[in-house]
């Protein structure tokens, strides 16, 4: 009698559960997705074939197995299973499941496996507690996080644990597990007369982004709203793409801080590419997860400079003038203006020359030597003056060389040295506007070496400079 009462109110107990949770897995085989890890050859299932599991800690976005994936490892390698949350876990409770797991291991009992949910949560006296059991294998620690764990995990947990990234399902992998849950006849939908169109289907898996919990509980809604009061069908239940878009509610983006940094790494790497289209996609990506709009016209005027430069130099000016509109505009109109400055910035020739050349220079003066400002170069208020000359006379002596006022000399060139080595940073490209000015640059390099060999034929230094009338004070 008991152990009909007790499978009746089992039953009972799994009738009540959603279709999501009904549907998990009962083996590896049947696990959606994650074919990177759990393919044959894969780490993943090397491991388990070898029954080698060590700590692990499983991150990526909601609905994509991770406790699933917890409960067939400790399944799989014959282990028993403990499931809690680090966010609510206290140091009794886990020092309990330790003492659990030493005396069960050594009543010649199975290993233990500790599912910790939201592991980005894990206190550092929790972790303390639980480090020398884990570190002895009297524990193995199976932790589950949206974040990323290298940022939001402490360093000695990451440390002792092999990270897998699980990603979000493919549509045709949702499709698949939401085919299996309608014809499964004791867990899913399989003893009702439905007839599920291929319409609705795509829309819960594009819709579900790669949520596998959110597609079959559409499913579900889809399904249980359609049956009469006495959920006992009449006819075939019907579900058309109307029916698939009323039981799937918009969809919320995921956006932490992972998607922060990836969406702006995506959106840079698309304009610098020429992608306009990208480019807006990842913009409106950023916008509706809440991302702030100057973040955006920021980074755009980081690309301004650094990837286009000088092959178009009106890219700056729009990207200053996109950051000050976007400050005083506000959101939702900014997006209009963001919009219109990635297309440009997309479209505009690119060189990040200006960029390598202050990157060599800066690299120059943190690792070279220092190169001391030539006398006839230095601040003529600020510097000492020097013997022999005047308090009036602005100009500097190193060697008998004083400075020469530029415009002074024909296209305002001289053959003077203005560093005291011989560097050439700045090479530009042959992109857009920069080809003139790689031009320019060759023409006066090439005449600045010219008017330093003639004031210099014999290779010797070269004589005083004589005096450069119309020079301005300093």
């Amino acid at each position: 009698m008991s152990t009909l009462f007790g499978a009746a109110r089992e039953r009972r107990r799994r009738l009540a559960e959603p279709l999501a949770m009904r549907m998990r897995p009962r083996s590896l085989d049947e696990f959606a997705g994650q074919r990177h890890i759990l393919a044959p050859g894969k780490l993943l299932r090397r491991m388990l074939e070898a029954d080698a599991i060590t700590s692990l800690v499983l991150h990526g976005p909601p609905g994509t197995g991770k406790t699933t994936l917890a409960q067939l490892i400790a399944a799989h390698t014959k282990r028993h299973f403990e499931q809690a949350n680090a966010a609510s876990v206290g140091v009794k409770r886990v020092r309990e499941i330790a003492d659990v797991a030493r005396s069960r291991l050594e009543d010649g009992g199975p290993r233990t496996v500790l599912f910790l949910d939201e592991i980005h949560r894990f206190t550092r006296s929790q972790q303390d507690v639980l480090l020398g059991d884990v570190e002895a294998g009297v524990l193995t620690l199976v932790g589950a996080t949206t974040e990323n764990p290298l940022f939001a995990c402490n360093a000695a947990l990451v440390s002792r644990s092999t990270l897998f990234r699980l990603e979000p399902l493919g549509e045709d992998e949702i499709v698949a597990v939401l085919r299996h849950a309608i014809a499964d006849e004791p867990r899913g939908f399989g003893a009702l007369p439905l007839d599920v169109r291929d319409d609705a289907l795509v829309v819960w898996a594009t819709k579900c982004d790669g949520d596998a919990r959110r597609a079959l509980t559409a499913l579900e809604v889809a399904v249980l709203s359609s049956l009469p009061e006495d959920r006992e069908p009449q006819g075939v239940i019907v579900i058309d793409r109307a029916v698939a878009e009323e039981s799937i509610q918009q969809k919320a983006m995921v956006y932490g801080d992972d998607e922060h940094y990836d969406a702006a790494s995506a959106m840079i790497k698309a304009m610098r590419g020429g992608d306009p289209d990208a480019a807006l996609y990842w913009i409106a990506r950023m916008l509706e997860g809440g991302e702030d709009p100057r973040f955006i016209a920021r980074r755009m005027a980081i690309l301004a400079s650094e990837d286009i430069g000088n092959a178009d130099p009106e890219a700056i000016t729009v990207a200053a003038s996109a950051w000050s509109l976007v400050e005083r505009i506000g959101m939702p109109e900014a997006r209009i203006t963001l919009g219109q400055a990635a297309c440009y910035l997309a479209l505009a020739p690119k060189s990040n020359a200006s960029y390598m050349a202050i990157r060599a220079a800066l690299e120059d003066v943190r690792e070279g030597r220092t190169v001391p400002v030539p006398l006839y170069l230095r601040d003529p208020n600020s510097s000492p003056v020097s013997a022999g000359e005047g308090a009036g006379v602005r100009t500097k002596q190193a060697g008998g060389e004083r400075y020469e006022y530029s415009h002074g000399h024909e296209d305002a060139l001289t053959g003077q040295d203005y560093l005291g080595v011989e560097k050439a940073y700045y090479e530009p490209t042959d992109a857009g506007a920069e080809a003139a000015m790689r031009e320019r640059l060759e023409e006066v390099r090439r005449r600045r070496r010219e008017r330093r060999a003639s004031a210099n034929p014999g290779g010797e230094p070269a004589g005083p400079a004589g005096p450069v009338g119309g020079a301005p004070p300093g």
